[in-house]
């Protein structure tokens, strides 16, 4: 059978045909209906504990179109769910259904309404995008979850989610104030409130839309009182339906009924959302507590003290600020906390800053506080006003990999109780914590409103463990009933606590809400299984007693996941952060923001290489590292690292994409530019032979057609020059004395491949600043290489035997501990990241990990203390390495551009989109110039002559010449050079390759 097709076992749909399913799907909708093995695999789970296989995805071009695809699974009588960004805790985003993902096509504004501050929208619009298109209107969407990045309208509506800001907003329910809705039995429909004369209109008639309203009236009149009488009067209720929406007070709001209800009821095509104005200033105050419970039992001194509603209430605890130490996360987040071990972070916004300042400093005064206090920041900085809250947004992905303890889970973590008695309700929870031998788990969240965050290290892989598990959410869901609070907070019921409802509102309440599922879907056919009739709690676990994973022998070490792949594969959770529209706010993931297919980003690569470990009997991939569809999904990887430090549980996709490719080619052919271009430095050396030959073979039209065909390189790219005189060329012809390695101004200057052969005035001009610094400058002699154009094809074992080289060769500079510059950052991220990676046992690579800098590193932090970089006083646009930016950082750069003098704007642009060999190789130059045209060219495009292009990379660099004829950008070595040369500008066409 050919792989992916969808048996009509498989599908389970009684009487049909799963393949006239797919056909009637492909005929009638116009979109992507996918039944392939990648695609099952990547949306086989969300952000939970869960894992259900779906029998199709269908990503369908507009929303009638989607509307269309229900209607097809109806007259199949087959499941359907209805996702957004997928991030859901609950598992309400898994199922084995047929998945219908509105992100890709149906993410429109379709209107504002500015003086009725209202707008509509679809289903598949990420939160950030729609505010950033509100703002011309001054106004926003109030809720903020922390996934505002990537986190979908339809999925804050399928999920009521809250976020920080709900403080001063409520919850979205409290937001939307009509839905278009599309029912399983066909009904398409707006929903609202509706009056008492309306209703009696609507249930007068005829067809569903009427029965489906007399149906409603009559559990609001059955079951009011009980729903008064149980549903608890707290700011976080999010748990169960909104039965509570159809009662006279709340004007029978069809529109609030539905948002919560996870899909499981109607499909929403459109919402109707209320606004608020966005807020000109905002100021920050931070009070340090002695402990998380010490904080928690200040909250109702601190929203009583609040003279004006605070915009959030955030708590963060000691525990959380040691993991983010100790993963080397959001450093300058918690630096800026103030004194404790406990923290309340309390934001107010207002017209103008001395308002803001006032309300933060009322606060202060009837805390008996004062801004000075050692325990206590007042900032109304915005740029660490976003700092700080950074820290909190991260809590979720941080806590995952908790060191010192085994991975956490969630499955109880967003229950909330009344402000009032969260101290005494923390101390009853960590009481459980100690019984059930939990440890002390962190505590975070949003305390304003009685809600709290936590991980807790369920061993989810034994029989005990899920055992316990099971038996801990029975306890806890009937802890939290006894303070009066509810089982979630903010991320809804799902499978996680469905099963657990009538513990919260009582049997005949979990009645009434069989009665409403029924009413709206007679068939269970909206997400079955969730919320309503759910499956149990330990069921459909994405891990479980029965999980069994294929054990691999790895070509790299994986360290820091204890030597295993299969933990490296776990890393990923699901937060979704690498599912961002545009590159804004960090590198990850270039290729989703291209294509956004969820196989392209890095959580949906993690799942198919989860699904490729084969520890379920239905896996979707059953051929292991030989499986076509993991790597049709990792051929879009640019490889960039940018997810080793965006992710906040530091999946690196780059090196699992390495492993990959090693695994999967393993005593078989490899494509063309594996040889081509993952050989490059041989090549380069050999070009050296008849250097001239070799670049005009390189260039010449009919030939180099030829040869790029043969070596798999794009026809649409233009290859390198080589350079007349390489880098160790041109130093073995300068008289100079030998560097001595135990001389602490001697430093080794490494000769990249690129550098060294095709942009050898880089080399030339890092010797001058070096030298000029005082430093005494050695390169090596001889074929070096750091072996990344080996790993980066997966040739893992040239890679390991290259670097054992180098490292020999280096020997002498390492044992003296002298310090080697690099100059190319990707070579750099090699010698800091994948070398001790590739070789965890090898003494000699840890030590040269240690001790390789880049240039900016060597000259601001080992550089004589009187030495100061020449003056360029010049302006500058900067694009970071993606590598640098994910491995090495940027602030050294930053700190000598502004001793040069240099006005520096760090491009928000994210990766160049050539990445080394990936912008090079034939199928890939699409996306690559669409990443680049995201930010990076554009840019440039639009910057001064005059103004410097920085781009210490050399694939940025090459980017920017194939992107902006005529524009050059520069290495920072180039531009500290010499300041005022005439080869700095930006569009100088001399070569410097020929100097």
């Amino acid at each position: 059978m050919p792989e992916g097709r969808v048996t009509d076992l498989e599908l389970a749909a009684p009487g049909v045909a799963g393949d006239r399913l797919v056909a009637d799907l492909r005929a009638r909708v116009d979109g992507d209906v996918r039944v392939d093995a990648t695609a099952r695999g990547a949306y086989s789970t969300d952000g939970s504990n869960y894992r259900q296989v779906p029998l199709a995805v269908v990503v369908p071009r507009s929303v009638d179109d989607g509307a269309e695809a229900l209607a097809v699974c109806r007259e199949h009588d087959v499941p359907v769910l209805s996702r957004g960004g997928g991030t859901s805790l609950g598992g309400q985003a898994t199922n084995a259904a047929v998945v219908i993902d509105w992100t890709a096509h149906c993410h429109r504004l379709v209107s504002v309404d500015p003086q009725a501050r209202t707008c509509v929208v679809e289903p598949g619009i990420v939160l950030d995008d729609l505010n950033a298109q509100l703002a011309a209107y001054g106004l926003q969407f109030g809720p903020r979850p922390a996934t505002h990045s990537h986190c979908t309208l339809g999925g804050m509506i399928g999920n009521n989610s809250c976020g920080s800001t709900a403080q001063r907003y409520g919850k979205t329910v409290d937001n939307v104030r009509r839905l278009e809705i599309a029912t399983y039995g066909g009904l398409r429909c707006w929903a609202g409130p509706t009056s008492d004369d309306e209703l009696d209109r609507i249930t007068a008639g005829a067809g569903e839309h009427a029965q489906l309203h007399r149906g409603l009236r009559h559990l609001r009149d059955t079951y009011a009182e009980r729903v008064r009488d149980r549903y608890p009067a707290i700011p976080r209720r999010v748990s169960g339906y909104n039965l509570d929406a159809l009662l006279p007070e709340q004007g029978f709001d069809l529109a609030r009924l539905l948002v919560g209800s996870e899909g499981t009821l109607a499909t929403v095509l459109h919402a109707e959302l209320d606004l608020v104005p966005t807020l000109p200033c905002t100021s920050m105050l931070v009070l340090g507590f002695d402990d998380i419970i010490a904080a928690a039992d200040a909250v109702p001194a601190v929203l009583d003290g609040c003279p004006d509603t605070p915009l959030q209430v955030e708590a963060l605890d000691h525990r959380l600020v040691e993991i983010m130490e100790h993963l080397g996360s959001h450093l300058d987040s918690i630096r800026s906390l103030p004194e404790g071990r406990a923290w309340l972070m309390v934001e107010f916004g207002a017209g103008t800053a001395d308002e803001c300042d006032a309300h933060a400093r009322a606060l202060l005064d009837a805390l008996g506080r004062g801004p000075d206090d050692g325990d206590v920041a007042l900032t109304d900085d915005p740029a660490r006003e976003a700092r700080m809250m950074a820290a909190r947004e991260a809590g979720l992905g941080v806590t995952a990999r908790a060191p010192l303890m085994h991975d956490t889970w969630e499955g109880w973590e967003d229950s909330a109780v009344p402000p009032q008695r969260l101290g005494d309700y923390l101390r009853a929870l960590r009481a459980l914590f100690a019984e059930f031998g939990l440890g002390q788990p962190s505590l975070y969240g949003h305390f304003g409103h009685g809600c709290v965050h936590t991980r807790i290290p369920f061993r989810l892989e034994r029989a005990g463990g899920v055992a316990d598990f099971r038996r801990f959410l029975e306890r806890a869901a009937d802890l939290v009933v006894s303070f009066g609070g509810s089982l979630s907070g903010e991320h809804g019921d799902g499978q996680a606590r469905g099963e657990l409802l009538e513990r919260m509102f009582g049997p005949g309440l979990v009645t009434a809400f069989g009665e409403l599922k029924a009413l709206f879907d007679p068939g269970n056919r909206m997400n079955p299984g969730k919320v309503a009739a759910p499956y149990r709690v330990d069921e459909n676990l994405r891990l479980g007693a029965g999980w069994r994973p294929t054990p691999y022998a790895t070509g790299f070490g994986y360290p820091d996941d204890g030597g295993s792949f299969t933990s490296a594969v776990l890393r990923c959770v699901g937060v979704g952060a690498c599912r961002r529209s545009s590159p804004q706010g960090g590198v990850m993931c270039p290729s989703y923001q291209v294509t956004r297919a969820e196989e392209h980003s890095t959580r949906g690569r993690a799942r198919l290489l989860f699904e490729m470990l084969q520890g379920h009997a239905d896996s979707t991939v059953t051929d292991g590292f030989r499986s076509g569809a993991v790597h049709d999904a990792l051929d879009l990887c640019l490889a960039c690292k940018g997810c080793k430090s965006d992710c906040p549980v530091g999946v690196d996709m780059a090196t699992y994409k390495a492993e990959f490719l090693s695994q999967h080619y393993r005593h078989r052919v490899r494509p063309a530019a594996h040889y081509s271009m993952g050989w490059l430095p041989v090549w380069a050396r050999l070009a050296r032979l008849a250097p001239r030959v070799a670049d005009a073979a390189l260039h010449a039209p009919v030939l180099a057609g030829i040869g790029k065909r043969l070596a798999g390189i794009a026809p649409e790219r233009v290859a390198p020059h080589f350079a007349g005189q390489t880098l160790q060329e041109w130093w073995a012809t300068r008289d100079r004395p030998a560097a001595d390695p135990d001389d602490p101004r001697t430093v080794v200057l490494w000769p990249d491949t690129f550098t060294n052969h095709v942009d050898p005035h880089v080399g030339r001009a890092a010797v001058e600043v070096l030298e000029a610094a005082g430093f005494t400058v050695h390169v090596p002699a001889g074929p070096l290489c750091c072996g990344l154009t080996w790993i980066s094809t997966g040739q893992l074992g040239v890679a390991k035997r290259v670097l054992r080289r180098t490292v020999a060769a280096l020997r002498p500079w390492i044992e003296a501990g002298t310090l080697v510059v690099g100059l190319e950052p990707s070579c750099t991220a090699v010698f800091r990241s994948d070398a001790p990676e590739l070789l965890p046992g090898d003494t000699d690579v840890a030590r040269l990990a240690g001790r390789f800098a880049t240039l900016a590193e060597a000259l601001v932090a080992h550089a004589p203390h009187d030495w100061t970089p020449p003056r360029l006083d010049r302006s500058a646009i900067v694009q970071t390495h993606c590598h640098q930016h994910a491995v090495t950082g940027s602030e050294p750069d930053t700190e000598l551009m502004r001793r040069a003098g240099i006005d520096a704007e760090r491009l928000d642009s994210g990766c160049c989109g050539l990445a080394g060999n990936f912008g090079f190789e034939a199928g890939h130059y699409a996306v690559s110039m669409a990443c680049a045209e995201q930010a990076l060219l554009p840019a440039v495009r639009d910057a001064d002559p005059e103004t410097l292009v920085l781009a210490d990379g050399f694939s940025c660099r090459t980017q920017i010449a194939h992107g902006v004829p005529g524009r050059r950008a520069i290495h920072l070595a180039e531009a500290l050079r010499a300041p005022g040369r005439a080869d700095l500008s930006s569009t100088a066409t001399t070569d410097p390759t020929k100097e």
